[in-house]
C-alpha cells in the first residue's frame, strides 16, 4: 500500500484564482488525500469563494507567518507524507510531485524544492536584488550548517510523518526562516535531506520585503545553527543555552 500524501498550502491573502488554481492542479497531479489550505487574514468573502476547493480551508483572522501556518497545517495532517507548497504557484505540481517523490519512496526523510540547483529550470527571474540576497543568503547557510543545498528557501518541502515528529518540537521561527530552520534541525538529528531541482517561475505581487526579510534570515540562521549545535550536544552551545530564557517551541504556541 502507498503511502498517503498531505499537501499544505499557506496563504496570506492571496490572489484568489491563482490559488484556485494552483490547488485544482495539485489535486489533479498528485491526487493526495488531503490538501489543506491554511488562510491568514481573508478579506470579506473570500472563504465563500473557496467552498468548492478539493481542500479543506483552515482560516484565522490575522497573519501567523508562513512557518506558523505550515506548522498548524502539518500538525493536522494525518498522512505518511507532510508536503507544503507556496500559495502563489512558483513550484508548478509536477514539481510538487518530483518533491514528494523521494520520501514517498523512502529515499529520504526530507525533500528539499530547489530552484538554484544547476539542473532546475528558473521560467522567470526574480529581481537582481533579491537574487543577490538569496544566493548570499543561500552560501552562508551551506558554510553554517551541516547540510549543504543550493537552495534553503524555496517554498516546496515533503516529510515523512515519523521524521516530523523527532523535528517539530525544534521549529521556533513562524515565518519565511521556517524553511532554513527545518533543514537545519533535521541534519543536526541526522534525517535524511534529499534537494531535488525544479521548475520555477517567480510570480509578481510578493509580500516579502527583501530587505527587512534578509535581516530577519540572518538572525534566525543564527539562531538555528546555535539550536542544531545544541542537539548535537555542543558544551558550547548548551552552556550559552542555559545563560537564556528558552523559547517556544511553535507546536506548544497558542494558535
Amino acid at each position: 500500500m502507498s503511502p498517503t500524501v498531505g499537501v499544505v498550502v499557506p496563504a496570506y491573502r492571496p490572489d484568489v484564482a491563482q490559488l484556485r488554481r494552483y490547488v485544482q492542479a495539485i489535486d489533479d497531479t498528485l491526487s493526495p488525500t488531503t490538501i489543506l489550505v491554511e488562510l491568514d487574514a481573508p478579506k470579506s468573502g473570500v472563504l465563500e469563494t473557496l467552498t468548492d476547493l478539493p481542500a479543506r480551508v483552515e482560516s484565522v483572522p490575522y497573519r501567523r507567518g508562513k512557518g506558523a501556518a505550515i506548522t498548524a497545517g502539518f500538525e493536522r495532517l494525518e498522512t505518511d507524507v507532510l508536503a507544503f507548497a507556496d500559495a502563489d504557484g512558483s513550484t508548478p505540481a509536477e514539481s510538487l510531485q518530483a518533491v514528494v517523490d523521494p520520501v514517498v519512496e523512502g529515499a529520504a526523510d526530507l525533500s528539499v524544492g530547489s530552484r538554484r540547483h544547476p539542473d532546475a529550470t528558473v521560467a522567470s527571474h526574480q529581481t537582481r536584488a533579491r537574487r543577490f540576497l538569496g544566493d548570499g543568503f543561500a552560501w552562508l547557510a551551506g558554510q553554517l550548517l551541516s547540510v549543504r543545498l543550493y537552495d534553503y528557501q524555496c517554498g516546496a518541502k515533503a516529510i515523512d510523518a515519523e521524521a516530523w515528529e523527532r523535528v517539530r518540537i525544534h521549529l521556533y521561527e513562524p515565518g519565511f526562516a521556517w524553511d532554513v530552520e527545518l533543514v537545519a534541525m533535521a541534519g543536526a538529528l541526522d534525517l535524511r535531506v534529499t534537494e531535488v531541482p525544479i521548475e520555477w517561475e517567480d510570480q509578481p505581487g510578493s509580500t516579502v520585503s527583501p530587505i527587512r526579510t534578509s535581516i530577519a534570515l540572518f538572525r534566525a540562521l543564527l539562531a538555528s545553527r546555535h539550536r542544531a549545535k545544541q542537539l548535537r550536544d555542543s558544551t558550547l552551545h548548551t552552556a550559552i543555552a542555559a545563560r537564556r530564557d528558552e523559547p517556544t517551541a511553535l507546536v506548544k504556541r497558542d494558535r
